[in-house]
């Protein structure tokens, strides 16, 4: 039977066979059309053939831990990454958004929790052809920023944004050359309260840097305004 076209597809990679199996039971139960994987190669594999709206993945694994496979899937891929590990330390989640993944939930954690934050992330995915007001391109020195279907280009070469670094862009291409206070960015992606998370923004607004500035330390376009957040400013 094919599966269903409308139910969001799941990479579940971890390496305990137990985890595995009450993930998969538990998401499928909610939805959910679920593939799991043991190991990173495994991982590798099934992205090889399959395509998946989120992958859920395991940090600490023997062999490529999760934070280095994030970071090699995030050179070829989009999809959405949410890391799972018992590390909770706040050094630990700044290294898994630094590698690109979107969100970060210790464990343990209560199986509810872990589907509100796959439901929170798969609803910051940019929907193709919303229809917005205003100007259809943000341009960007040579970038070009598709306000319609949350797509980015550098001249004809196009540019894969994280779901979470789409949000921003969506946030930031809603109010041009106005700041945007880091508390408001958290807010706005859905994230938790304090500090942490506003360092996590710092981190995710310095890797989007990267995709859209000649000079990621010197910004043009991406700008910090001092004592009020973040401001895009395009051409």
């Amino acid at each position: 039977m094919m599966p269903d076209m409308a139910m969001p597809h799941l990479l579940i990679v971890d390496d305990d066979e137990r985890i595995r199996g009450l993930l998969h039971k538990f998401l499928a139960r909610n939805g959910f059309l679920v593939s799991a994987a043991r190991d990173a190669g495994h991982a590798r594999r099934l992205l090889t053939g399959l395509e998946f709206d989120l992958i859920v993945l395991d940090v600490m694994m023997p062999g490529e831990d999760g934070i280095s496979l994030t970071r090699d899937l995030r050179e070829r891929i989009a999809t959405p990454i949410l890391l799972l590990t018992a590390r909770g330390e706040t050094t630990d989640r700044i290294a898994g958004f630094e590698a690109g993944a979107d969100d970060y939930l210790p464990k343990p954690f209560e199986p509810k929790e872990l589907l509100l934050r796959i439901n929170a992330i798969l609803r910051r995915v940019p929907q193709p052809q919303i229809r917005v007001t205003g100007p259809k391109f943000l341009h960007l020195g040579p970038v070009r920023y598709d306000i319609e279907r949350g797509e980015m280009w550098r001249d004809d070469r196009p540019i894969r944004l994280t779901a979470t670094e789409s949000q921003l862009m969506r946030i930031f291409a809603a109010c041009p050359d106005e700041a945007v206070t880091r508390q408001k960015l958290v807010e706005d992606l859905g994230r938790g309260d304090g500090q942490a998370q506003e360092r996590a923004v710092d981190v995710q607004i310095t890797r989007l840097r990267r995709k859209i500035e000649a000079d990621p330390k010197q910004p043009r376009y991406l700008q910090t305004v001092r004592g009020a957040g973040y401001m895009l400013s395009p051409d």
